[in-house]
């Protein structure tokens, strides 16, 4: 066996620092929970008595609690009293129920859209570099030849996907705009001046267009969706073939596609007035 100088390789053996250090990091991280947990339970607490129930130093449990102020999931009223869970824990406990939300009351409008439309219409997010579909609805006259839930689309070549994109904070959609985009069809978009101006246009008019850009024959708009706090938590979509939804269509059926997205939004408590 080819050994490394220096390095013994017997059981005990002393861990490369990367390995202790991964280690390390993911047990702070589990210690991390286990003290939101208590405090859950408890509604607050001393740092000694959650070092007691996690059975390890009050120093280290200082540390923890110091990360956790940090990010305001934890909070303290005096200096150094106890702990209890902070205002950090509400923004993410909001962004999740949105998420479930947006299919709970969506969809009951993702239905009626399209059998107004006689189109395919979905729900998407933005999840990890794209959009990804959480609902799909169709009208009684259209034969979806995919159903697109759970599936990621990208970004730059899909309606909702724009939508999203224009949306973002700057730097990470210019990240994506700055990446490898993919050509799907011969009407794919991928210079990054050109994507740029569309994700421009549709922050002001609200909707986006994507057509036969992801493919063939097949065009779609998409509006996007605001939560309470007045961010786009997402986007609504109608698609069909360009020859029922060609250009002529697509700023009548953006403008239905926009009420839809509008009162789901306010389903979702969104108030216009808080629309960033």
């Amino acid at each position: 066996m080819r050994m490394t100088a220096g390095r013994s390789s017997g059981i005990g053996a002393e861990q490369p620092q990367h390995a202790v250090t991964r280690a390390g990091g993911v047990q702070s991280v589990d210690r991390a929970a286990q003290v939101m947990e208590i405090l859950a339970r408890d509604g607050r607490s001393g740092v000694g008595r959650i070092a007691k129930e996690l059975g390890v130093h009050q120093s280290t449990v200082s540390r923890l609690v110091a990360a956790l102020q940090a990010h305001d999931l934890v909070e303290r009223r005096v200096e150094g009293g106890p702990v209890q869970l902070g205002v950090g824990i509400l923004r993410l406990a909001a962004a999740t129920r949105s998420r479930q939300d947006l299919t709970a009351v969506g969809g009951t409008v993702c239905d009626a859209l399209a059998e107004q439309l006689g189109e395919t219409v979905n729900l998407a997010v933005y999840r990890s570099g794209a959009a990804v579909n959480l609902y799909q609805a169709q009208g009684a006259r259209t034969v979806a030849l995919h159903n697109w839930v759970g599936d990621a689309t990208v970004l730059h070549a899909t309606s909702s996907g724009k939508v999203l994109l224009a949306h973002l904070p700057l730097a990470q959609s210019e990240a994506v705009l700055a990446g490898d985009l993919e050509r799907f069809t011969a009407q794919t978009i991928v210079e990054a001046d050109v994507l740029r101006a569309q994700l421009q246009e549709a922050a002001v008019r609200g909707w986006a267009v994507a057509e036969e850009e992801f493919e063939e024959g097949l065009n779609a708009v998409a509006a996007a969706i605001y939560g309470p706090e007045g961010s786009v938590i997402a986007a609504l979509s109608a698609a069909g073939p360009a020859y029922r939804l060609g250009r002529g269509r697509l700023p009548e059926v953006a403008e239905q596609v926009q009420q839809a997205a509008a009162e789901i939004s306010r389903r979702l408590e969104h108030r216009p007035e808080m629309t960033g």
